[in-house]
């Protein structure tokens, strides 16, 4: 067996190494900040960016169109809570660049943590959770094309989840 490999039996290697990062840079858009402004001062900047391509859906009641996609943005923060069910308030506002016409969501008017006031068991420890802010869920079209910035105090973090309709359509009663 020669030491170095004959040429042309790594070729085929080659081009399918090639071949396949160049399909992994083409099913990712880039990701371009430029027209979004840095955050202001006791504020971060959050980024989703959706996947253009995405795993084929075992579901065969759901939508695979992304047109009945949809994306839900979720607002907390991880806090040390015991066995009462704690939230806070808080609102999401979207507003446009001025010249870009790029959408932009900004969480304002975030009030106090709040909790029930349950007894709980004695001894249970309290654990870490991610609190979500209250409210109606805040849910946007799914648009690979864009991504979603967030812009929220710095103590908050934020998450996102898919949200897909049923493929089935069913009929109201008219009464």
């Amino acid at each position: 067996m020669p030491l170095f490999p004959s040429p042309l039996r790594t070729a085929p290697l080659a081009l399918g190494v090639a071949l396949l990062a160049a399909s992994a840079a083409v099913a990712v858009p880039r990701l371009d900040l430029t027209p979004y402004p840095a955050p202001p001062a006791g504020q971060s900047r959050w980024v989703i960016q959706l996947p253009g391509v995405l795993p084929l859906n075992p579901d065969p009641a759901l939508s695979t169109s992304t047109a009945d996609w949809r994306v839900e943005v979720i607002v907390g923060r991880e806090v040390l809570v015991d066995c009462n069910r704690h939230f806070f308030s808080g609102r999401i506002a979207s507003e446009t660049l001025p010249g870009t016409g790029t959408k932009v969501y900004r969480v304002g008017k975030v009030g106090p943590m709040a909790s029930t006031r349950m007894a709980c068991p004695p001894g249970e420890p309290k654990r870490r959770a991610f609190v979500p802010m209250g409210g109606k869920p805040f849910v946007l079209p799914y648009n690979v094309s864009q991504p979603i910035v967030v812009y929220a105090p710095q103590d908050l973090e934020v998450r996102w989840r898919l949200w897909k309709a049923a493929r089935e359509q069913r009929p109201a009663q008219r009464l």
